[in-house]
Formats: structure tokens, sequence, C-alpha cells
């Protein structure tokens, strides 16, 4: 699960890049409400590893890295 809270409402885009910086998968590029959402990432087809997720919000960017385990 990648959690975020949004202050007001907006167009959310969630990316998922792997450590070379290549984009995995978009996740989300549409308008939400303000609020707290987590959001399901299922990475079964993908290798166990670091990975980093990019969310871009009003003007913001935020990265963050993520562990993933079979």
């Amino acid at each position: 699960m990648i959690p975020f809270d949004l202050p007001n409402e907006g167009r959310v885009t969630l990316k998922v890049f792997d450590l070379l910086g290549r984009s995995i998968i978009k996740l989300l590029d549409e308008n939400f409400a303000a609020g707290h959402y987590e959001i399901q990432f299922d990475g079964s087809q993908l290798a166990s590893g670091i990975y980093f997720y990019r969310l871009e919000f009003d003007g913001q960017i935020k990265n963050r890295q993520m562990l993933l385990v079979k």
C-alpha cells in the first residue's frame, strides 16, 4: 500500500521506478478530492528489490523508496 494525504482537490500522478530510474508502472493519473488515500501496489510481476515511487500533486513532487520482498 502506498499512503498519501491531499490538502485540497487536484490532479495526482503516481509512478513506480526501478533503481536505474526506468518507469515501471503508472498507478495514478487522475483527479482526487482532499483526504487520505492508500493505493494498492501489486508487485507480483516484479523481482524483489528496491523501487522508488514518485507522487506529483499541485506542483510538488515527493519521491519515496520501497522494498519489495517476495
